[in-house]
């Protein structure tokens, strides 16, 4: 839901700008601060007859890294995607003058629907629990069958070594977040545990995934998903920022996370019992069920890279947890959850080589199979 706005912007210049760009948009605008979107500020505009809108704008000050906050991205990727069988929402403009909010932002529709923060969706029937689930991963599996190409995105990302550049971006983003200095108490964030171990692992090729070049999210998760408001299906895909060309294995770890991370803690973030072993919930897919979805759609079978992926997922999830830490340490993060949740960094790299550690022996157990065949 949309509130008080915790970081304030120029709103005279912002009607200014709009006047100029957006004629949908009729001035003046009241506007609210939406309390997700802990690395982009987000807001709700309405304009003078009702309508409703959203910016997303990269947070103030001197950005901890080139590499995240990318408004441009977001924006691009959503324009790109208008056209295609994948929901998401209309876009209007971007603008890149610093000097009107104080950084980039673009503005795109608001979609009326519902958002999901618990994935287990407990407040609707079991049949639309199957069904809202069954439609997340067939649209997940629609955006990695889309050709880059055609849809103008060629040039959006390198159709191979996607998680080669993956392990360099995320290995120097750990590096620059760990020496962010708390601006209260004095202390570095610091680096997550294992960081030298993991990323050798993932730099080993022999281990890596085979290349597959497409759209990815970057994020793809339940609660960036907006469901119609009485039918169970996605209407828009939302927070970009860590879109790119990239290997589809990434997405979908991500999305079935709620089942990966409850089977070893209930504890975590993201984790839920009716996720672990023994669920109650009557409509709620199994992992293998979403995994069978989405081969059906994607025409590809996840299942022999799945372990890889995970851990990986694990170890970038310990990194973006880490950055949350180091953007609360300089007071940058917008979320008021930002320091409880930027201290998930340290369980999630443990998870990541638990993870790397059983990964290992289930590929040595099947050498071993090949070698007595």
């Amino acid at each position: 839901m949309a509130g008080e706005v915790r970081q304030q912007i120029d709103i005279a210049a912002l009607e200014k700008y709009i006047q100029s760009n957006v004629p949908e948009i009729v001035t003046p605008i009241s506007v609210k601060q939406f309390g997700y979107g802990q690395s982009n500020p987000t807001y709700q505009l309405t304009d003078s007859r009702g309508s409703k809108y959203v910016m997303r704008k990269k947070p103030p000050g001197k950005l901890l890294s080139k590499t995240a906050h990318q408004v441009e991205r977001e924006f691009r990727v959503l324009k790109a995607l208008q056209t295609t069988d994948v929901p998401v929402p209309k876009v209007y403009c971007l603008c890149t003058d610093d000097a009107v909010v104080g950084s980039a932002f673009y503005i795109m529709e608001f979609l009326d629907g519902r958002i999901f923060v618990e994935p287990q969706m407990p407040t609707v029937s079991p049949a639309e629990r199957t069904e809202m689930w069954h439609d997340a991963v067939r649209t997940l599996a629609k955006l990695h069958r889309i050709d880059p190409a055609s849809v103008g995105l060629s040039t959006f990302g390198r159709p191979s070594g996607f998680y080669n550049r993956q392990i360099a971006t995320f290995t120097t983003l750990g590096k620059t977040q760990s020496e962010a200095v708390d601006v209260e108490t004095g202390e570095k964030v610091g680096a997550i545990p294992r960081m030298n171990e993991l990323t050798s692992f993932f730099r080993d090729t022999t281990n890596q995934p085979k290349d597959r070049g497409v759209p990815i999210h970057g994020d793809y998760k339940i609660d960036n998903l907006v469901f119609h408001k009485t039918e169970p299906r996605v209407i828009g895909i939302l927070d970009w920022e860590m879109s790119t060309i990239g290997h589809p294995l990434s997405d979908l770890a991500n999305l079935i996370a709620p089942w990966t991370i409850s089977a070893f803690s209930m504890e975590r973030q993201h984790s839920h019992p009716e996720f672990g072993p023994n669920p109650t919930l009557p409509g709620l897919p199994t992992r293998d069920q979403c995994l069978t979805w989405y081969r059906e759609v994607a025409g590809w079978d996840p299942r022999p890279d799945l372990g890889w992926g995970v851990a990986f997922a694990f170890f970038r999830d310990s990194i973006i947890f880490q950055g949350i830490a180091a953007r609360y340490a300089v007071r940058q993060a917008s979320s008021p959850i930002a320091k409880k949740v930027g201290q998930e960094r340290t369980p999630f790299a443990e998870l990541s080589w638990v993870m790397v550690e059983r990964t290992r022996k289930e590929r040595e157990s099947q050498k071993s199979v090949r070698a007595k065949i």
